[in-house]
């Protein structure tokens, strides 16, 4: 096994969620099979089938838990004056948001194939559009743009890229924002916001 996250106290349907991510992150979307996760668990497959049908069903499921903090948190950006104090905000919500979601993100790196082919690819980029419309001032040059992306692909790829590094995961969080935010603070326009 690899590193695991802490599994989520609770529900069967979260201890399926756990088991099936780690399980998918260990030998790939494709490799897994339903009947490997109920033994993993140690529950009939029956069991497992009372909550998931599919596997598609299970990581359907675990993107939807992501996505409602996302889908609250941008409909709250969209509210809030376009100020880079706002968009520093967002970033810090975000990296909350994500806290919870390593193991799901280095799901996404390692099978990127796989989940393009399925529904939720369509619907992480929707968000990651979403997202980067409330840092990417209007006019803004290609560079800024680029700068606005690359910011959100830290705050997804940066634990990821920084597992073997020696620090806590809250100093090596902080090190993505920091870098979130330089990244953010050079794109931004003052013209954007008000009183900036």
């Amino acid at each position: 096994m690899g590193s695991t996250p802490q599994p989520r106290r609770g529900n069967t349907r979260q201890r399926i969620q756990d088991v099936a991510l780690e399980l998918f992150a260990e030998q790939g979307y494709e490799k897994t099979s339903l009947r490997e996760i109920s033994e993993r668990l140690d529950v009939t497959k029956a069991a497992l089938y009372y909550h998931f049908k599919t596997k598609e069903d299970i990581l359907i499921s675990i993107f939807e838990d992501l996505d409602r903090p996302l889908r609250e948190l941008i409909a709250w950006g969209k509210e809030q004056p376009r100020t880079l104090e706002t968009k520093k905000e967002i970033l810090r919500r975000y990296s909350e948001t994500l806290k919870g979601a390593a193991p799901l993100f280095q799901f996404v790196q390692e099978n990127q194939a796989s989940v393009r082919e399925l529904s939720i690819g369509r619907t992480v980029k929707k968000r990651v559009l979403d997202l980067a419309e409330l840092f990417v001032d209007p006019g803004a040059s290609l560079a800024d743009q680029m700068r606005c992306f690359t910011a959100l692909l830290a705050m997804h790829s940066g634990m990821f890229a920084l597992k073997d590094v020696e620090g806590s995961a809250e100093e090596k969080r902080a090190a993505v924002r920091e870098v979130a935010f330089e990244l953010i603070t050079r794109a931004h326009s003052p013209e954007a916001g008000s009183g900036e």
